[in-house]
């Protein structure tokens, strides 16, 4: 990849075009936490059962998109392009998906794309700018996540009620068309930064041997547990409270998460110091998630619900930042990032259907958060950022 004082503006366009990218994995990473209620009517299955779609969708990302992406190694542009096509295909097929089994399927195929996508968006993003402006790129990259949830998730509802559940899907697959292009149109074709780019699964794994990247990615990993499983069931929380509809709620938790996603980057930039700023994000994600739990229905519930966006996406920014400029750690990092939310749904399902209370959840999630503040604490200040081999 060209750096970006050899294409004046290249940097800024090759930058949307992979911020438009992310917006479509955001846009589909949890468009089904939104459809729940149709798709379970549709094919005739319980909440819990639905909600597995999410499961299906982030676990692929963590798990199988690793080993795919040892067979995608070659070109950014080629790779990052194969796996945007596969990941439209995907979303297309569940939308004329005829039943709950192949849907499923089919959110495996769009997370194992997603998978090899998300990873290689940021580290593309990153070595656009010079490398005190890392994390400014990032929170770019990063905050077209949030933003797909802040559009995707309520408008994927909306869809549903005026048309049909896969309105949605269509929709995100028409938003990852318009991400192809760009990258066809924008970003050159240049050649792999390194022979293992994107990274194979043994580097992935070989990293985790280095004690101070295993804190970040099990930290990343617990927060998203907390995070984004609890957010799997937000809907079903504010039913519990008399509220059907979800939509300011998780128009809300985007929002949230986009502003502090945009203001991340360059806050992390300036302190210099990313785990500090991590700690901070994990304390606000325990106690907004808590508050969340004690006032749902009300103005108060809905303030920590954009507290609870707000913290829980920016907290990616810092995490990516330390382990920077290894790409196999960002990678395991990221897959963290969607294990942790396969686990979270998975739990949040099982707690269901075994008649826990499904208010419990976010409690729950919140506890999870602070388990991942005393495991960033104990990193060592003097490893912040995390030293990487290059």
């Amino acid at each position: 990849m060209a750096p970006s004082a050899d294409r004046p503006g290249g940097a800024v366009a090759g930058i949307g075009v992979l911020a438009l990218c992310t917006f479509a994995l955001g846009a589909d990473a949890y468009l089904t936490a939104g459809l729940l209620a149709p798709i379970s009517a549709r094919f005739g299955s319980s909440t819990a059962a639905a909600g597995q779609l999410v499961t299906a969708f982030t676990l692929a990302y963590a798990v199988a998109a690793p080993t795919f992406a040892v067979l995608l190694t070659g070109p950014r542009r080629t790779v990052l392009a194969c796996a945007m096509a596969a990941f439209v295909l995907a979303n297309a097929a569940g939308a004329l998906a005829p039943s709950l089994a192949v849907l499923f399927v089919m959110r495996i195929g769009a997370g194992a794309a997603a998978g090899v996508l998300s990873p290689l968006a940021a580290g593309t993003a990153a070595e656009l700018v010079p490398a005190e402006r890392r994390g400014t790129a990032l929170s770019w990259v990063l905050a077209g996540l949030s933003a797909g949830s802040v559009a995707g998730v309520p408008a994927g509802l909306l869809l549903s009620r005026h048309s049909t559940w896969s309105a949605a899907f269509w929709l995100v697959a028409g938003c990852g068309a318009v991400a192809l292009a760009g990258l066809l149109l924008v970003l050159p074709a240049g050649r792999p930064a390194r022979p293992d780019v994107p990274p194979p699964l043994r580097a992935r794994l070989t990293v985790l041997r280095d004690r101070r990247v295993t804190r970040v990615v099990a930290a990343t990993m617990l927060q998203t547990t907390a995070s984004l499983g609890a957010y799997t069931y937000l809907a079903a929380v504010l039913a519990t409270r008399g509220i059907g509809d979800p939509v300011a709620h998780l128009s809300v938790w985007g929002a949230g998460g986009l502003a502090a996603s945009l203001a991340a980057g360059p806050v992390s930039d300036r302190l210099r110091r990313p785990r500090v700023l991590a700690m901070l994000l994990l304390g606000v994600l325990a106690a907004a998630l808590v508050a969340f739990a004690a006032g749902a229905g009300t103005p108060w519930g809905l303030v920590a619900c954009g507290l609870w966006g707000a913290a829980g996406w920016a907290f990616v920014v810092p995490q990516q930042h330390r382990l920077l400029p290894d790409t196999a750690a960002v990678g395991a990092n990221s897959s963290a990032t969607y294990l942790g939310a396969a686990i979270g749904a998975a739990l949040g399902g099982t707690a269901i259907t075994a008649g826990l209370p499904v208010t419990f959840l976010p409690v729950a999630a919140a506890a999870l958060a602070l388990l991942g503040l005393a495991v960033t604490g104990a990193t060592d200040s003097r490893s912040d950022p995390v030293p990487v081999n290059p």
